[in-house]
């Protein structure tokens, strides 16, 4: 019997299609019939809401390819779910068939070689907790839920970045099934180009099961210094803040964030909401030493609260969990910054008291140290020389709240274009309004045409193309 499905606004005639995919998956297809469809699709960012035609929730690579094949021949689009924690909801599509990888979720730690091997739909918590039992670590995000194949092939800024770099620089091979359903087993050795287009390139070449990072000694207590000021004395203490960091070890990752005063009892319940400015420097080095390089950052004003002292390498990964809650509603841009001038700080200061939603934050990005010293076409991820990151971050939580949010977003956004290099960082990337400008701009012109050569090798009739698409040659 026909069946009609329909795929990204086409109606399409698949002969039994989808009961034969069923039919092939070790794992399991979720239709919009099945009890178990709207968790499913459901995506972290209440914004991205989508209606998958099918969900393929894959076992294994053999899964993967199957739900592929699927995909080419009916001209089908394809959405890849990892951690399903991507801003922009590129892990859904409306219509389409979603990849779901997160059942291939194993870790595999080889302690004697420092080396991980880890499923495509893990999550940073689950590697974190694997790699942390014989005290060693690969950098990742800040929020413990994220997926590691969308943060490490769009980058990964976390708080071992300046010791040990990018996710993507620690990423040493993988296993990736091609939109030709060929399985590549990827490395220096075997296909470096494409081990290269994987580190910062985006999810254009092919699906990702397996990931192997490079390790590196960690913990398992790192020293964090963690310290609150009230707004009016921001001026004061993100200028100390940046004299501070002109001269900072690499063992210390750091931000500066406004934000509002946590209702939690480490606070002054008089301040509790109030606007105040937050700094974050995690030293990744012995808890002496941590505690000595990040003590400035302690007495940088008066504070509200000093919640500074040793915590568990996985406890920081786990840092912002509560604030990033799933299904709250989220629009995130960034910008680079050549420095933290007098006008970005002032800017700064202004914006945040401006905003809708007492939810969102201005988080300033120290980069610099391991992830700078990468020449810009040693990976797909471009130029490092930037030593600082503005994130624009809206939070909130009522739909009719959208259009304050967005705009207030897109303002502050284009208030820093002036202040700006000109780049944003691919895993803060709102919608990608201005898709291909931003992409260029990102991985830098020469990194660009070439990533373009390698999608026309891999992936030629553009079947990959939701997330952050680079076209082919």
């Amino acid at each position: 019997m026909t069946t009609m499905t329909t795929f990204a606004g086409d109606t399409i005639e698949i002969d039994g299609g989808l009961d034969r995919l069923a039919a092939d998956l070790a794992g399991e297809l979720i239709r919009p019939t099945d009890a178990a469809y709207d968790d499913a699709r459901a995506l972290w960012n209440g914004m991205t809401e989508r209606q998958p035609a099918a969900i393929a929730r894959c076992n294994d690579t053999d899964d993967v390819r199957a739900a592929i094949r699927f995909a080419a021949e009916n001209d089908v689009l394809v959405a890849v779910r990892g951690g399903g924690h991507n801003v922009a909801g590129t892990a859904g599509v409306d219509g389409g068939l979603v990849i779901d990888l997160s059942a291939i979720n194993h870790v595999e730690v080889d302690a004697a070689a420092r080396r991980a091997r880890a499923g495509g739909g893990t999550t940073f918590g689950e590697l974190d907790a694997a790699t942390q039992a014989h005290g060693l670590a690969t950098p990742g995000g800040v929020v413990s839920k994220t997926g590691i194949g969308g943060l490490t092939l769009s980058g990964g800024i976390g708080w071992l970045r300046r010791k040990h770099g990018l996710t993507c620089d620690n990423l040493v091979a993988a296993t990736l099934v091609a939109a030709d359903g060929t399985v590549h087993h990827v490395d220096e050795q075997s296909d470096p180009e494409l081990l290269w287009g994987l580190r910062g390139g985006g999810g254009n070449f092919g699906v990702i099961t397996e990931l192997t990072y490079q390790l590196h000694p960690v913990g398992p207590e790192v020293f964090l210094g963690l310290t609150a000021y009230p707004l009016d004395q921001a001026e004061e203490v993100l200028r100390a803040y940046r004299d501070w960091t002109d001269d900072l070890a690499d063992e210390v990752s750091s931000l500066a964030t406004c934000a509002s005063v946590p209702e939690d009892e480490h606070f002054p319940e008089e301040h509790w909401g109030d606007p105040c400015v937050m700094i974050a420097a995690a030293a990744a080095t012995d808890l002496d030493q941590g505690a000595q390089v990040t003590h400035p950052v302690r007495h940088l004003g008066e504070p509200l609260a000093d919640l500074s002292g040793p915590v568990p390498y996985v406890e920081l990964q786990q840092l912002f969990d509560a604030d990033y809650p799933d299904g709250m509603r989220y629009y995130w841009r960034s910008v680079h910054l050549p420095g933290l001038a007098d006008e970005v700080i002032a800017r700064t200061i202004e914006w945040i008291q401006t905003r809708p939603s007492p939810l969102t934050t201005l988080d300033l990005w120290h980069l610099g140290g391991a992830m700078s010293r990468v020449s810009p076409d040693a990976t797909a991820y471009g130029d490092r020389r930037d030593p600082f990151l503005l994130g624009i971050e809206a939070n909130w939580e009522d739909p009719n709240d959208d259009d304050a949010n967005l705009r207030w977003t897109r303002g502050c956004a284009a208030s820093f274009d002036e202040l700006s290099t000109g780049r944003e960082y691919l895993n803060f990337p709102g919608f990608l309004e201005d898709h291909d400008a931003t992409l260029r701009a990102a991985h830098g012109a020469d990194n660009y045409e070439r990533l373009r050569r390698l999608k026309r090798r891999m992936d030629p009739d553009n079947l990959f193309r939701l997330h952050q698409n680079i076209p082919p040659a």
